[in-house]
């Protein structure tokens, strides 16, 4: 994490962005007429995908390097598993866990909780550690949970992925958490706060490790959570100097707005939360178009595009779905560690994804079901290297489509700006950035010449 390596990674990432061919839309691709993406949160692909068959999971993390401190020095057992409020270790959990990957299920059943796991823009890198992702518990809060995995092959997700695409190679966009993440599904971009207050920047060592953590970094650009200059944002975010500024760059909505292609954001709780009320943990920093000028409060495209989830199933049963869809679940129904259970998001996820199979919507759809980011979850593939704000951890994705390959591992490299890059070659769209512009479409998982009935 140098300074040198970052200027390296970037000149690299521009690059091969400026040397890669314009991608010409595969035959067939204009079969999908709608593209809908349900964004779940904070999993790791070994955390939850670890078991599936054919994909690059547990049994290939085998040899994968052992957890070691920050000096570099092999656990002999991992650290202990702390309850996150008493700061004692959680008694559902053995007192010593052996430094190699565990199932979660024998002590948190998928229907309970557990602990959150920290999962920030420095501590992520620090724990990728340059690709041997052997400091994942070095760099937490939550001890030896990150080496927990669960067997999901019971949920609906796993069915899911058995019956369509399986995407075993796909990273999150940006290291860190949810609201870079966010970000970059949208506009493949870090969000600049040029003037962003002293006491909530980080501070770096001369080689760019963390000294002090901090939502903005040295240079004014925000990576850990920030809310909006506009609503909805937390009662308790009174100081306007520490809210973010309306952004300008643009977005995946302003592309597909100017060629005149209709899209929606939907999400769990936004309605209640626009009136002021938060139900169902409604998450504010999962709302990246709030965070644009574009879309800001007042506008015409906030009213028209920013919806909540009711307007979604309202959508999908009269067969009025936008050609692009982004859905959020709520806080208590999207997967996140410490509030959320897997087997509620799973749930729910099922819930669009049967509403949309049972409907004349389906013939001509494509669902991708991914998660934001890992969630402090270690797993054990290298992310590739592309520029100074990631790839970072693996994650899952699915693809779900009448066009979709059949129990199908689709081992191609992608990361979240290939959801992007799928948007742009199916509607012709330019891209935001170097990453989208270099990043492969996710056409991969698809096969245009299936029929569909």
């Amino acid at each position: 994490m140098t300074t040198k390596f970052l200027a390296a990674t970037v000149a690299f990432a521009a690059l091969f962005a400026a040397s890669a061919p314009a991608q010409a839309a595969p035959a067939g691709v204009e079969k999908i007429n709608h593209i809908v993406v349900i964004y779940l949160e904070n999993r790791s692909f070994d955390n939850l995908f670890g078991l599936f068959p054919g994909a690059n999971g547990l049994e290939q993390a085998k040899t994968a390097p052992v957890q070691v401190d920050r000096g570099g020095k092999p656990y002999v057992v991992l650290p202990p598993i702390l309850d996150e409020q008493t700061k004692q270790p959680d008694p559902r959990f053995p007192a010593e866990l052996a430094n190699r990957p565990f199932d979660v299920g024998q002590y948190v059943k998928l229907t309970e909780k557990h602990r959150d796991l920290v999962h920030r823009f420095y501590q992520n890198q620090e724990q990728i550690n340059g690709g041997r992702n052997d400091k994942y518990a070095a760099w937490s809060d939550a001890g030896g949970l990150v080496l927990g995995y669960y067997d999901t092959s019971g949920t609906l997700m796993w069915r899911l992925a058995k019956e369509f695409t399986l995407a075993d190679n796909f990273y999150q966009a940006a290291f860190g958490g949810s609201f870079l993440n966010h970000f970059w599904l949208i506009c493949a971009c870090t969000p600049e706060f040029k003037d962003a207050p002293e006491a909530i920047r980080a501070k770096l060592d001369t080689d760019g490790h963390l000294v002090k953590d901090g939502a903005v970094t040295p240079d004014g650009y925000a990576v850990n959570t920030t809310f909006s200059f506009y609503p909805p944002y937390p009662a308790t975010s009174t100081d306007l100097a520490r809210r973010l500024p309306p952004q300008t760059l643009p977005n995946i909505g302003d592309r597909l707005t100017e060629k005149k292609v209709s899209w929606a954001w939907y999400s769990g709780g936004y309605a209640a939360a626009q009136a002021g009320r938060n139900e169902g943990n409604f998450q504010y920093h999962h709302q990246p178009f709030v965070y644009f000028a574009s879309t800001g409060e007042g506008t015409k495209a906030k009213a028209e595009h920013l919806k909540d989830e009711a307007d979604l199933f309202k959508a999908v049963s009269h067969g009025t779905l936008e050609r692009v869809v982004f859905y959020k679940p709520v806080g208590d129904e999207n997967q996140h560690p410490g509030y959320a259970d897997v087997a509620s998001g799973d749930a729910k996820a099922g819930k669009l994804i049967e509403a949309i199979r049972t409907s004349p919507l389906w013939k001509d759809t494509a669902i991708i079901v991914t998660y934001d980011e890992n969630g402090g979850f270690w797993d054990h593939a290298a992310p590739p290297k592309a520029d100074r704000w990631g790839p970072g951890t693996r994650i899952p994705a699915i693809v779900i489509s009448p066009y979709a390959k059949r129990g199908f591992v689709d081992h191609t490299p992608y990361d979240t700006t290939s959801i992007l890059k799928l948007i742009e070659t199916r509607h012709g769209l330019k891209p935001l950035g170097t990453r989208d512009a270099a990043a492969n479409d996710l056409t991969n998982a698809f096969d245009f010449t299936a029929s569909v009935k």
